[in-house]
């Protein structure tokens, strides 16, 4: 019996004796008051009233009390959405319309710990695969993206990367057989934290194990040795995409023709992974998240509206928006108000209406932190290759009072962090002095040592500041030093494009042009 079925058989034959999957802990939650969250529903407003007036002869106030339309907007849809049918609940439906759906029915280990006893995987194709099939490209979609990136005939609706595939496209479909799936931990019809727990019939929720990059990429290979596809053409990918795109050259060398890497990186850096903290920690202090078990109650939308609009500020660039909305305001007649005044904000309040009931919040939280921890330096896959090995003989062993003792123990520091002294900073600042396209660390160059027979193509813009254009020199630099002969690396300025990390999206000429031309 192979190593892969004996652990499928093992676990299942231990599946009915485990205990539920642990939940996720969140011990940042424990340092926050939580004193209000035992009140009854409907008996606490989302915003404080204004004061009433004393009743000792005071007259009337010195000026009126300010409207809060955006406020009376979240009210009205919490309550909108708690009137919803209890037999159906208030969760929204998230799926973008029909896929084609595999269902692996063979556990897959994590890299941090946790297994999926079986899994889910949404995806939806484009052209013809041919005979050999050796035209296949494996398209990464970015965090909150779907597996609809073209229109179908079972889903006419556009898809995000609509232009960009087609006949005589930048994918082009008259070659090339094109797949593109949902990742697992997300809501679009793969297995994730909205789906159900086999073991216990429960929606996982946050008992649902933590994710990463490479994860996502394995569940993905599943899928295409399900379809028969021996190797790909291409691994294609843009934003956390990119990254994903990356990973599948390292994890399956001998299986990736080709790679293209846009907006993306090699290892997370602080700037990103701060900005998605902040969108977590909004979403995750929204009362109605309940630690994740929100599910058939009222969701988070008030958290993901906030966290949509901190993802905005990054996806675009301030070139652009000084161009589009300047300093105007919506209405220059009516005096400034605290709700949504400049264009700019309403921009930014569109785009979290627009998202904040279309994505499931525990895939926010749970495919964003798979982003932080991407890291494809040398160290972390042998960290992550060591913990995986332990876990398979946990399972092989049948130690199951161990299998399911996978739980955060992170315990949030006594003392706040304190800066550095200027003697304990001068190394931080020799560092931070180097140019952004120096010598990448010798960790990364030797984790991408498996890419060194791999044509890639990487690609970047000067106005992305989520992902900076530095972040894909220094992948294009890692690749060249690990022995890659075979590196493009594009970079677009601002005159090419000002959209900054959105570019990959709308920027048809110079993205799509590059793609199509790396691709042959």
């Amino acid at each position: 019996m192979s190593q892969r079925y004996g652990v499928a058989a093992l676990y299942r034959a231990s599946a009915s004796v485990r205990p539920p999957m642990p939940r996720v802990g969140l011990p940042c939650l424990l340092a926050a008051s939580c004193s209000d969250l035992s009140v009854p529903r409907g008996t606490r407003p989302l915003h404080s009233q204004p004061p009433k007036r004393s009743s000792a002869g005071q007259g009337e106030a010195s000026n009126p009390a300010m409207a809060f339309p955006c406020l009376d907007a979240l009210e009205t849809r919490s309550a909108t959405l708690e009137a919803r049918s209890l037999s159906s609940g208030p969760e929204p439906a998230y799926t973008v319309g029909a896929t084609e759906v595999f269902h692996c029915v063979d556990p897959i280990l994590l890299d941090w710990g946790g297994v999926l006893p079986e899994f889910d995987i949404a995806y939806e194709t484009w052209g013809r695969m041919n005979a050999d099939k050796s035209n296949v490209i494996l398209l990464h979609t970015g965090l909150s993206a779907s597996s609809h990136a073209h229109s179908t005939e079972s889903n006419p609706q556009p898809g995000w990367w609509e232009k960009f595939i087609g006949p005589g496209g930048c994918l082009d479909t008259d070659k090339y057989f094109v797949i593109c799936t949902n990742v697992i931990g997300g809501c679009f019809g793969s297995t994730g934290p909205s789906s159900v727990d086999p073991a216990d019939g429960q929606r996982y929720a946050t008992r649902f194990p933590i994710l990463t990059m490479e994860d996502m990429v394995r569940a993905q290979f599943k899928l295409l040795e399900h379809l028969g596809v021996e190797k790909l053409y291409a691994s294609v990918g843009s934003s956390m995409g990119g990254m994903q795109s990356l990973a599948a050259g390292v994890l399956f060398p001998s299986k990736v023709g080709r790679i293209v890497s846009i907006s993306g990186c090699a290892r997370s850096h602080p700037y990103s992974i701060a900005m998605r903290h902040t969108q977590r920690q909004v979403l995750m202090m929204d009362p109605n998240w309940n630690r994740g078990f929100y599910y058939g109650k009222v969701p988070p939308h008030a958290g993901m509206k906030l966290a949509r609009e901190i993802a905005t500020v990054t996806y675009r660039s301030g070139p652009e928006w000084e161009q589009r909305f300047g300093r105007r305001r919506a209405d220059p007649s009516k005096p400034p108000a605290l709700c949504p005044d400049f264009l700019i904000e309403t921009y930014l309040d569109h785009a979290g209406e627009k998202f904040c009931l279309t994505y499931d919040p525990n895939s926010l939280l749970y495919v964003s932190k798979a982003m932080d921890l991407f890291d494809l330096g040398r160290v972390n896959q042998e960290g992550a290759a060591r913990r995986r090995a332990e876990r398979e003989e946990l399972i092989q062993s049948g130690s199951q009072s161990r299998l399911n003792n996978v739980s955060c123990s992170l315990t949030l520091p006594d003392l706040p962090y304190a800066e550095q002294t200027d003697t304990e900073s001068q190394m931080d600042e020799s560092i931070l002095s180097l140019p952004a396209d120096s010598r990448p660390p010798e960790d990364l160059i030797a984790g991408l040592a498996p890419l060194r027979d791999i044509p890639t193509l990487v690609m970047g813009v000067a106005s992305d500041i989520l992902f900076p254009a530095w972040q894909q020199r220094e992948v294009a630099n890692a690749l060249r030093l690990a022995g890659n002969r075979n590196v493009g690396h594009v970079e677009l300025n601002e005159e090419q494009s000002m959209f900054g990390h959105d570019t990959f999206l709308l920027d048809l000429k110079n993205v799509g042009g590059n793609v199509k031309n790396f691709l042959g």
